[in-house]
């Protein structure tokens, strides 16, 4: 079989749109390697070729994941993250220890973070919870990625009220962090959460809102009441 990378770089390159070139760079505050696709176009081109791989084995699978992030390109960082989720089903514990590695070595963005961390390993906790304790490590990491993806990998098991204990204890530790994305990130976890916990969420929120950054609150209470945002908001 011809190499399914070079394949999914052929056909990324015939998707150029001239315009989301020359704009993707505006949504991010770091430089970004783009060609400039469209997502929907990126998620078409994902499932198109995943099928002609669906075959091979985890190891496989994962090794080519692998040669689509050393290539830098956000574009092919969103194909590796859905290649990775794909095969959810045959995630083992050990895995973790190389979602881990694409984290510390590869994401450079936040869109990658991402989209690696709501689906890949949000699907690996909600498969081995005991692998949650794993997070507050990242959280204490000095890498803005690893501390942002201990937080939005509770995304999704959040909104299904999961996962509250160890939300609060990733919260506190990253509460008094001064980068805006890593604030952003445990901010939107509140917000998940609170859409099953409101109560704890607020609680928590009004404990700590003489400390807690502006951007994290305000991100923490979005889902919230209007009257309970008001008692949040107050100074």
């Amino acid at each position: 079989m011809e190499n399914i990378i070079d394949q999914v770089r052929i056909e990324l390159r015939k998707n150029i749109d001239e315009k989301t070139q020359t704009t993707n760079q505006h949504f991010f505050k770091e430089k970004i390697k783009s060609y400039g696709v469209k997502v929907p176009a990126v998620n078409r081109i994902s499932k198109e070729y995943f099928k002609r791989i669906d075959f091979k084995s985890k190891t496989e699978i994962f090794d080519l994941c692998e040669q689509l992030w050393q290539s830098g390109f956000i574009e092919e960082s969103f194909i590796e993250c859905h290649w990775s989720y794909f095969i959810h089903k045959m995630y083992e514990p050990g895995d973790f220890q190389l979602f881990e590695k694409w984290i510390s070595e590869y994401v450079d963005n936040w869109a990658s973070c991402d989209t690696l961390c709501n689906h890949t390993i949000g699907e690996f906790m909600e498969m081995y919870p005991e692998k949650v304790a794993k997070l507050k490590d990242l959280a204490k990491s000095p890498n803005r990625w690893m501390r942002r993806a201990s937080s939005v990998s509770l995304i999704i098991p959040a909104r299904k009220g999961k996962f509250l204990h160890e939300i609060i204890e990733i919260a506190d530790i990253l509460l008094l962090d001064k980068d805006d994305l890593v604030q952003k990130g445990y901010g939107w976890m509140l917000k998940a959460a609170s859409e099953a916990n409101q109560r704890e969420i607020f609680d928590y929120v009004i404990k700590n809102k003489s400390v807690m950054p502006r951007t994290a609150l305000r991100y923490a209470i979005e889902k919230m009441p209007e009257e309970l945002k008001s008692k949040a908001m107050e100074r």
